[in-house]
C-alpha cells in the first residue's frame, strides 16, 4: 500500500509540475524511495504484479470503507471513524495508477469523501449526525484540499437533502480475495474504535505491526512546494 501510494504521488507530481527545479528534485527523492523498495520487497507480488497489488490496495480501501460505514450505521460517531472514511477515498485514488476506477470505487470514494466532511462538521457545529446512507448535496466538495496530518476536513455543504441518494446494497460486504469482512467488523490496527466517554471504559490504541519499511528521505519535507505534490 506504502509503495502503490507513494507511486500515486509520483505521477500526479508530474502531471501538476515536473518542470521546475524544486519540484524535479523532489520527484527524484521519491523515485529513488520507489526504486529502494523496489529492490527490498522484489519477491513481493503485491509489488511485481499489477493484478495483485490493486487487489492489495482495493481489499484494505473496502476493509477501511466498511469499518466506517459499520460505526456510521451504528451512531458511533468519532475522529478516527472520520479518518477512516476519508483514508479509504484516497486509497481508491490510489487504485487510478492502476487504470479508471469502476463504477461501484468511484461511487463508494465520493460517498466517503462527502460523509467525512458531513460528519467532521456536524460534530464541529455541534450537530447530531444522521447515521447510514443519506441524500447528498455539494458532492463535488474539494476534500483533497486537506493538509496531510490536519484535522479538519473542507466541504460546501454539510446538510443532507434528497437530491441524490447513495445505494445502501452498493456498500462491499466482500472483496476480489474472498475474504469475507461482515458487519461490526473490528477497525484496522491504525484506526481503533473510541469508546463513548460515558461508559467509564477507556480505549486502547492498536499500535499497527512493526513493518521494515525504508524511512522517507528527510529532505522530501523540505523541499520547496511550488507544484504542491
Amino acid at each position: 500500500v506504502s509503495f502503490k501510494g507513494r507511486l500515486y504521488a509520483m505521477q500526479t507530481g508530474m502531471k501538476i509540475d515536473s518542470k521546475t527545479p524544486e519540484c524535479r528534485k523532489f520527484l527524484s527523492k521519491l523515485m529513488d524511495q520507489l526504486e529502494a523498495m523496489k529492490k527490498q520487497f522484489g519477491d513481493n507480488e503485491a509489488i511485481t504484479q499489477e493484478i495483485v497489488g490493486s487487489a492489495h490496495v482495493e481489499n484494505y480501501a473496502l476493509k477501511m470503507f466498511l469499518y466506517a460505514d459499520n460505526e456510521d450505521r451504528a451512531g458511533q460517531f468519532h475522529k478516527n471513524m472520520i479518518k477512516s472514511f476519508y483514508t479509504a477515498s484516497l486509497l481508491i485514488d490510489v487504485l487510478t495508477v492502476f487504470g479508471e476506477l469502476s463504477e461501484e470505487n468511484a461511487q463508494h470514494r465520493k460517498y466517503a469523501r462527502w460523509k467525512a466532511a458531513y460528519i467532521h462538521n456536524c460534530l464541529k457545529n455541534g450537530e447530531t449526525p444522521q447515521p447510514g446512507p443519506i441524500g447528498m448535496e455539494g458532492e463535488s466538495f474539494d476534500a483533497e484540499r486537506e493538509e496531510a496530518g490536519s484535522s479538519s476536513l473542507h466541504s460546501g455543504t454539510t446538510q443532507p437533502t434528497s437530491s441524490s441518494t447513495y445505494e445502501a446494497n452498493n456498500i462491499p460486504t466482500s472483496n476480489y480475495t474472498g475474504i469475507h469482512i461482515p458487519p461490526g467488523a473490528h477497525a484496522p490496527a491504525n484506526t481503533p474504535a473510541e469508546v463513548p466517554h460515558n461508559t467509564g471504559v477507556t480505549s486502547n490504541t492498536i499500535q499497527p505491526a512493526p513493518q521494515n519499511i525504508p524511512l522517507v528521505d528527510p529532505s522530501l519535507y523540505s523541499a520547496q512546494s511550488a507544484g504542491k505534490v
